[in-house]
């Protein structure tokens, strides 16, 4: 059965993908200041440089996942991306035991996503994609 909806499950996998990192990457352009503030906030040099590099890549990325175009380079980006966010930004190691449990749970949750776009990296994106039509 699995092979039978193999490109369908692929796209799934974009589009699902894809729903985390849009809404992300267009809040922050609608709150640019907060979010070069909270990266300021956790020590990173050039917060307005990372938010500009994080719209990029959960807008672009996502958009590129959704199209399903260069998708084995774009999820290895997201998910370093990903895995770099989980370090700096739910460090649960230093937080506060008040809030350990949560940032354990979120740290946890980037590595998952990491995990799923580097299933997209090792395979593709499946039939249902501009990387499909540019290979006929």
């Amino acid at each position: 059965m699995t092979d039978r909806f193999q490109n369908v499950f692929a796209l799934l996998a974009r589009v699902l993908l894809a729903a985390l990192f849009l809404p992300a990457g267009i809040s922050k352009i609608a709150g640019f200041a907060g979010t070069t503030a909270y990266i300021a906030s956790v020590g990173l040099p050039l917060p307005e440089l990372g938010a500009v590099i994080a719209v990029v890549v959960e807008v672009g990325g996502g958009l590129a996942l959704l199209a399903g175009y260069q998708t084995r380079l774009v999820a290895l980006l997201m998910a370093i991306f990903t895995v770099v966010a989980g370090v700096f930004f739910h460090a649960f190691w230093l937080a506060a035991p008040e809030q350990l449990m949560v940032e354990q749970i979120m740290f946890m949750k980037n590595i998952a996503i990491a995990g799923g776009l580097l299933a997209l990296t090792a395979f593709g994106a499946g039939g249902i994609s501009l990387d499909a039509r540019r290979q006929d």
